[in-house]
């Protein structure tokens, strides 16, 4: 699946999810809207490209940035993970995030795509899909993703104000990786990406 974001933004702001920082989330945000606006990147058909101006974004709010415990999964053989198409791409279950969001406790698992991190640029990419309380009432209701990077330690922050829909919340035409059940957050995630509408 194309990558989200131009190669630049995408590690300076992996380089900076060592810690919340607002401004990182706005630059994130202004550089996803750049990506959309260009034909040679954007997902959104041609009818929508043409009165595109701006994807439609929760507030930046820090609270939806999150300090996570990483405890790693090693032995965990790769799997096919459904797509929203009859492709089936080959992820790996990296490790598990403990956190606290909004008072609650809250896991998710995240995952490695095997062929993508054969590639040296991607060799360190984690890949976070997960649906909350919002799916579907406010959000896309097939779920959204964060791009993460393995730490080195096992503390990893997970900014939700980076959460972005899957191309297929545009775009028909394209085959996304579908939230596996035990992603589903039972609390509303009021951050990053809203559902898109024409």
């Amino acid at each position: 699946m194309k990558v989200i974001l131009t190669l630049v933004a995408f590690f300076w702001i992996l380089s900076v999810q060592a810690q919340c920082y607002e401004e990182a989330a706005v630059a994130y945000q202004k550089q996803l809207n750049a990506e959309y606006a260009n034909p040679a990147e954007s997902p959104l058909t041609e009818k929508d490209l043409k009165k595109f101006k701006s994807l439609d974004f929760y507030p930046v709010d820090m609270q939806y940035c999150v300090q996570a415990k990483l405890v790693r999964t090693p032995d965990e053989k790769p799997f096919e993970m459904p797509t929203t198409t009859d492709r089936k791409p080959i992820y790996v279950k990296y490790g598990e995030l403990h956190f606290t969001l909004m008072g609650k406790d809250c896991k998710l698992d995240v995952f490695r795509n095997v062929e993508l991190t054969k590639k040296e640029k991607y060799k360190d990419h984690l890949f976070l899909p997960f649906t909350d309380l919002t799916s579907g009432n406010g959000s896309y209701g097939g779920g959204r993703y964060i791009d993460l990077k393995v730490p080195e330690g096992d503390i990893i922050y997970i900014d939700f104000n980076t959460a972005y829909n899957p191309y297929c919340a545009y775009n028909y035409q394209y085959s996304c990786p579908i939230p596996p059940q035990q992603n589903d957050l039972m609390v509303e995630v009021k951050a990053g990406v809203k559902e898109y509408k024409k």
